[in-house]
């Protein structure tokens, strides 16, 4: 390990053990298993339902599901040292991307976000207990935090025998011109785009009920992480579009985002200087807003590059769509998910290959944006993360 004064150790070993160590292998499920159990006890887990939800991915069930879906594992091992480089935006963003490495067989170290988030020490210190009975898990595990000025992402980097790198476009580019081994295997996520169609028909169909379940599942896509996350929807297209089922789905948003959301000050300020900004720059637009919970941008027409309409904390673009062939006009490798509610399907995603698009990597229903896994932005991690001995 090398020992960088400014490096802040949270969790794990500050003597690495960089060798990698069987796919799926049997001490790493148990612990797993033991982390998920431990987490889920704890009463304060539920303050963090980030930090449930991982508790709840990795439960012995799920994991065993994964390793039988892998398939043969006879000769399956990491490939040694994985360096993470995590988001500062999504609190428990780094826990998954350790998660999806440990299983693929490899030691790791984790930097952590610099952001003073509650629940990364909480996580840490529940983690540190369980890790007292699995040294070999222990032993190949560093969670760090250290400032951007520092060295250490250079000297970790040419060490590592694959690097996690998640963060803006001109993050990773900067860490790509970083210096690594010939074999090092890099998997970048950088910044993406998501939207989401809904079929106005379906809304039309829906009970009170189901109305209420689909409002409570798209406030988890978006309000949960304030639409920072890449896989929250910015852009809503609407099929079959009619305003009056429009306003009925928004309606049912309001209403929960009001009985859930802890607006911020700040971010309150930000919808509403963008609105002007939007005004200016977007011609022929329609502004609509719930007393600064619910901002929804009304678009005549797509603009040239819709990827750059961005919102946060509940500013929404919505554009009534003709087919979906106006949409795949428009895709670029910028589009990661796409969420729904009422559409063909299989359709869908047949046009995504049959107008070979480089953008569109998840189709999922609304309330499912957040759930991330083995496979992420079109890869798959564990695969990717290990080797085959053939």
């Amino acid at each position: 390990m090398i020992h960088l004064k400014d490096i802040k150790y949270l969790c794990g070993s500050k003597e690495i053990d960089s060798s990698p160590i069987q796919t799926y292998d049997d001490d790493v499920c148990s612990f797993l298993s033991e982390l998920s159990e431990t987490l889920l006890r704890s009463q304060e887990t539920k303050q963090y339902p980030d930090v449930a939800t991982f508790a709840f991915w990795c439960r012995d069930s799920n994991i065993k599901k994964l390793k039988k879906e892998f398939g043969d594992l006879q000769y399956q091992m990491g490939r040694g040292l994985c360096f993470h480089i995590t988001p500062s935006n999504i609190a428990i963003n780094f826990a998954f991307s350790y998660l999806f490495s440990l299983l693929a067989g490899n030691a790791n170290i984790v930097r952590l976000p610099s952001k003073d988030y509650p629940q990364i020490h909480y996580f840490c210190n529940i983690m540190d207990k369980v890790l007292v009975g699995y040294s070999k898990i222990h032993s190949r595990t560093s969670f760090v935090q250290y400032s951007k000025d520092s060295l250490a992402t250079t000297e970790l980097s040419k060490i590592a025998d694959a690097r996690l790198i998640w963060g803006g476009d001109e993050t990773i580019k900067t860490l790509k011109n970083m210096s690594t081994q010939p074999r090092c295997v890099d998997i970048a996520f950088p910044d993406r785009y998501s939207i989401c169609i809904i079929d106005c028909n379906k809304i039309a169909s829906s009970s009170e009920y189901e109305m209420r379940r689909l409002a409570n599942d798209f406030y988890y896509d978006t309000y949960l992480m304030d639409q920072n996350a890449c896989s929250s929807p910015q852009l809503i297209y609407w099929l079959n579009s009619d305003d009056e089922v429009k306003d009925k789905f928004w309606n049912y948003v309001y209403l929960c985002v009001k009985e859930k959301y802890a607006l911020q000050d700040s971010v309150a300020i930000s919808k509403y200087t963008q609105t002007f900004v939007n005004a200016i720059q977007l011609d022929n637009i329609k502004i609509i807003n719930k007393d600064n919970l619910l901002y929804r941008i009304k678009l005549k027409s797509i603009p040239k590059n819709p990827e750059e309409l961005r919102g946060r904390g509940g500013y929404f673009f919505e554009y009534d769509l003709k087919d979906f062939n106006e949409l795949y006009a428009k895709v670029n490798a910028k589009y990661q998910t796409v969420t729904y509610f009422g559409i063909d399907l299989d359709k869908f995603k047949k046009g995504i290959i049959e107008n070979n698009l480089r953008g569109i990597d998840r189709v999922v229903s609304i309330g499912k944006a957040m759930d991330i896994g083995v496979f992420w932005d079109g890869h798959d991690l564990v695969r990717e993360l290990s080797r085959k001995i053939m």
